[in-house]
């Protein structure tokens, strides 16, 4: 699995944005998607998950209703669409893909590949 995360920007409170995850080997299909993202002088934490099988769907609580993560398996590609945006949403987004059991889906430790990460800044 080669991941490559895009889509960052800067955007103003309350605007939107989508980020992409691609993954070049043509594999993700095998695989649960998720995104985290890491806060200047913070831990990196968890965002949303998709999983595997089922088409269950994992969501911090801080973004539950703001944000929504989908995959298209026959385009190698997952997607994290942020509307609402809030200040406290900057940071470092990062997708990842592995083979998570259900109740490990928000431990980064669950999976095994991880794009470069996109940088998102929202503006008060």
């Amino acid at each position: 699995v080669q991941l490559q995360a895009s889509g960052g920007g800067v955007v103003q409170a309350g605007g939107s944005l989508r980020l992409s995850c691609v993954d070049s080997s043509g594999t993700l299909s095998s695989y649960a998607v998720a995104w985290f993202r890491q806060a200047p002088g913070k831990e990196r934490e968890f965002v949303a998950a998709f999983a595997l099988f089922g088409g269950t769907k994992y969501y911090a609580d801080s973004v539950k209703g703001r944000f929504t993560i989908s995959r298209d398996n026959a385009q190698n590609t997952a997607w994290l669409h942020m509307n609402n945006l809030k200040p406290d949403d900057t940071a470092v987004y990062y997708c990842a893909a592995g083979a998570p059991l259900a109740k490990f889906y928000s431990d980064s430790t669950a999976y095994d590949y991880w794009g470069q990460g996109t940088l998102v800044t929202v503006s008060s």
